[in-house]
């Protein structure tokens, strides 16, 4: 399967604007420690409907070790304590750090939780050390993808078509 993949690059977290409020009551964002079971659940939940799988594809063996990885860490979206979204990060103890995955379960479309779950993971994750965060998408992504993260400050940096497994 040939896709467009954009990377985008975020050089400085825009401190000049005030964080975005929790558009609705009885939500919270957390980094948290996933069991393989638990991630893997939401993981579905959410990338289900954009054929996410890279994470399907690792063995139980490579997932829990990625998952408890001190360079990882991942913000659940929670909604009156039910997981509705999630944003990953690796490398998060290097000046480039990756987000690797970022989205809702489709539930949680339209409702503005996923410009909050961004703006709250990036604000958190970015140190005086960071240089950069810095991602990709590709053309099965949700539609509003790239323009959420073009809001949040990210930038286009290159562009290719890339060839996926089926």
């Amino acid at each position: 399967m040939r896709l467009l993949v954009t990377y985008m690059e975020l050089r400085d977290l825009p401190v000049n604007r005030l964080a975005l409020p929790a558009p609705s009551a009885g939500l919270s964002i957390q980094p948290e420690r996933l069991s393989v079971a638990d991630y893997v659940a939401l993981y579905r939940e959410v990338g289900t409907p954009l054929d996410w799988d890279s994470r399907l594809r690792l063995s139980q063996e490579a997932l829990a070790a990625f998952l408890s990885a001190s360079s990882t860490r991942i913000y659940v979206l929670r909604e009156a304590g039910k997981a509705v979204g999630f944003c990953e990060f690796d490398a998060v103890d290097t000046p480039d750090i990756e987000l690797t995955h970022f989205g809702l379960v489709p539930a949680a479309y339209g409702r503005r939780l996923g410009p909050f779950l961004l703006d709250t993971a990036l604000r958190a994750v970015w140190s005086e050390t960071t240089r950069r965060l810095w991602l990709h998408t590709d053309t099965n992504d949700h539609p509003k993808a790239q323009a959420t993260y073009a809001r949040a400050g990210f930038s286009i940096f290159k562009e290719q078509v890339e060839d996926f497994p089926d």
